[in-house]
């Protein structure tokens, strides 16, 4: 191909892109039902939260989002209960389910866009790309994407100034038995070392039981928990009572975080302040000097 064909095919194709992305922009879906909480966040962060009519139970912020109808936990969608919104679109966490749910809001006629499966920092800013493209809202969710990338890593910048890694346990479930943790490669591990810790849980893979011998060996310095969960273990004092928990130097010490579970684990336009916050209450004695 000559270099002049090359040229006109560029200019062509610019020009076919540009004219799809000024469609979406000027004919974005009226009626959006959202599966997903960080999804949700980003929507109504980019100024498109008019038109969500139905969220998913992880949907707790902005508090705007807790208005819109209740669909349900993100993997046990009901298809009848999204189409009772009549919704133009689904907007979907790449792990949102069943299939045969899925597949039944297809074929009544509604689009299923489903979010990349990008773990962690990374996939922040591919995520608000891809809610701004399919809302029509390309150049607010860009600015989005850039701010968030910049403030993480300014924060990244100051929390590489800060010396020590406390190992830190997160705990995901309480009920009976084996308390459930967050191990080696999980949104629990992944904010951890954002934050300056490092992840007493990862002996084990993915949110699993860890035995009280375990535990114990881990030696978890501070224990970090979602609030709701904790509130349904009947507080954090009774967690570090626990005898599991309360020989570890975490126990000892009373030492534990609590956040809102999005806000710690959505990894959305919000993980740069959730990184600071874990950040200063894993080390309350630099965390000043650092930055902060």
């Amino acid at each position: 191909m000559t270099r002049r064909r090359s040229l006109i095919l560029a200019a062509i194709v610019g020009t076919v892109a540009g004219l799809a992305a000024a469609f979406a922009e000027a004919d974005p879906p009226a009626r959006v039902v959202i599966a997903g909480g960080d999804l949700t966040e980003i929507a109504f962060a980019i100024g498109a939260g008019e038109r969500v009519v139905g969220v998913d139970a992880t949907s707790t912020w902005p508090p705007e989002a807790e208005t819109r109808a209740d669909i349900g936990y993100f993997r046990q969608l009901s298809a009848e209960g999204v189409l009772s919104l009549a919704p133009d679109m689904l907007l979907a966490a790449p792990d949102a389910g069943p299939a045969i749910a899925l597949e039944r809001i297809a074929a009544a006629g509604v689009e299923i866009r489903t979010a990349p499966d990008l773990p962690g920092a990374e996939g922040i800013a591919p995520k608000i790309r891809f809610v701004g493209e399919a809302l029509g809202r390309a150049a607010p969710a860009g600015a989005l994407a850039e701010r968030v990338d910049a403030d993480l890593a300014a924060v990244r910048a100051k929390v590489a100034r800060l010396g020590s890694r406390p190992r830190v346990l997160f705990l995901l479930l309480l009920r009976g038995g084996a308390p459930v943790v967050g191990g080696a490669g999980t949104e629990a591990e992944a904010i951890i070392r954002l934050a300056g810790g490092e992840n007493a849980g990862a002996a084990v893979e993915g949110y699993r039981p860890m035995t009280r011998e375990a535990i114990l060996a881990a030696q978890p310095d501070a224990i970090l928990m979602m609030a709701s969960r904790a509130d349904a273990a009947g507080g954090i004092a009774e967690v570090l009572a626990r005898p599991d928990i309360a020989l570890t130097p975490a126990g000892r010490a009373g030492r534990a975080v609590v956040m809102p579970g999005m806000l710690l684990l959505g990894f959305g336009p919000r993980t740069p302040e959730a990184v600071s916050r874990l950040a200063r209450a894993l080390h309350p004695e630099t965390a000043a000097a650092a930055g902060l």
